[in-house]
């Protein structure tokens, strides 16, 4: 039998990539309005550049919350500390523009309806630990290391903005080697290039990516244009909602388009994503297919969705019509069912908001969970 080989790449950025800064601080205010006021209806969006951070959008809310301090306290925090960065948390301009949520939009929201229409996706496969596709995984494990290395000091000449991209070859369908990898990472001038691609390669990649994974002729590219000094909003404006694969499943499956930092959960581009991914993680985990994607559509102001689809890609165990049965008996698809069973009125937000909103078992993300493994199996 001729085996079937492709390759398949990914990327992950650290949380001082601008326009992850972005989804931060959007974050960052909607878990400060979620902690006095759990109704609040937030659609925030932030974009920064050199020496300006600017946020705009619609707020409806019954407490305060000082924006300018919540947006300079993360920045702070994400390490934009030094004005020679061209960024940073004392000297960046601030500049607010935010207004009510429309009362169109709230007309429909109130009674249970969908914040909006639009379609939404969630997948799940074997292929890791984490039920997440393999590139996608390793790139945020890259990506979280270098930022490790850098606030711990173990390397001391990095600076926040980073990169990272992991290609690997598939063989009948499943993960074999890894081909190539990228890291990037910020840094002062001072540092010599052969420094950063030594330390770089034995603090990061030796670090995450087992040796048994990496082909022998594997290629790996770190700082590939030699210098990488100039990083963060300095060198690119960055834009709430710009890194929606890096945020989901590195591109594998598909995308309704929909960004999810600064999204209260009445907004189903946020909560419903979140959900499919649960109920495609728990069929998956169930073993009821192997790999599983779900689709999701809403109309506004409409409570149930209009439509459901599940695909297993040619791995399911029982047909996707039982699927789409058992799903729409086991879940409660509704916003107010997603909202209340996922636990999503809570300030959790702000830690979603790197590395990827799916896949991490161990921070206490509730769509994570696989609790519905025996209620499916006993629907199907």
């Amino acid at each position: 039998m001729r085996k079937h080989r492709y390759l398949l790449s990914s990327e992950s950025v650290t949380e001082g990539h601008p326009d992850k800064v972005c989804d931060q601080i959007s974050d960052a205010i909607l878990d400060s309005i979620m902690k006095q006021d759990p109704m609040g209806r937030v659609a925030c969006e932030t974009m920064v550049t050199t020496g300006l951070t600017i946020v705009a959008g619609e707020i409806t809310t019954s407490c305060y919350v000082e924006i300018p301090k919540i947006i300079r306290h993360t920045i702070k925090e994400i390490g934009y500390d030094d004005p020679q960065y061209g960024f940073d948390h004392l000297t960046s301009g601030v500049i607010t523009s935010i207004q009510a949520q429309s009362p169109d939009i709230a007309l429909g929201v109130n009674k249970g309806g969908a914040g909006d229409q639009g379609m939404m996706f969630g997948y799940a496969t074997d292929e890791t630990k984490e039920l997440m596709p393999m590139p996608i995984a390793l790139a945020h494990k890259l990506s979280r290391r270098l930022a490790d290395i850098r606030k711990k000091k173990i390397v001391k000449y990095l600076r926040p903005d980073g990169k990272s991209q992991v290609t690997v070859e598939y063989l009948n369908g499943m993960p074999h080697k890894v081909k190539t990898v990228i890291v990037s990472g910020h840094h002062d001038g001072k540092v010599k290039t052969k420094d950063i691609r030594h330390d770089l390669k034995k603090l990061v990649i030796d670090k995450v990516i087992p040796a048994h994974l990496m082909d022998k002729d594997v290629k790996i590219y770190i700082n590939p244009t030699g210098r990488f000094e100039v990083g963060g909003p300095m060198a690119d404006t960055g834009v709430t909602g710009r890194k929606i694969i890096v945020d989901t499943y590195g591109g594998v499956g598909s995308h309704g388009g929909g960004c999810f930092s600064g999204k209260d959960p009445t907004k189903v581009d946020r909560s419903a994503s979140y959900m499919a991914r649960y109920v495609a993680k728990n069929i998956v985990a169930a073993k009821l297919a192997k790999k599983c994607e779900i689709q999701l559509a809403y109309a506004i102001g409409i409570a149930e969705p209009v439509s459901i689809m599940v695909n297993t890609f040619g791995t399911g165990h029982v047909s996707e019509e039982k699927l789409v049965k058992a799903t729409r008996k086991v879940f409660d698809l509704t916003p107010y069912g997603i909202i209340k069973n996922l636990r999503l009125r809570m300030p959790i937000y702000k830690k979603t908001a790197c590395y990827g909103h799916f896949g991490r078992e161990d921070e206490g993300f509730t769509w994570e969970e696989i609790d519905k493994i025996n209620a499916l199996r006993k629907e199907v």
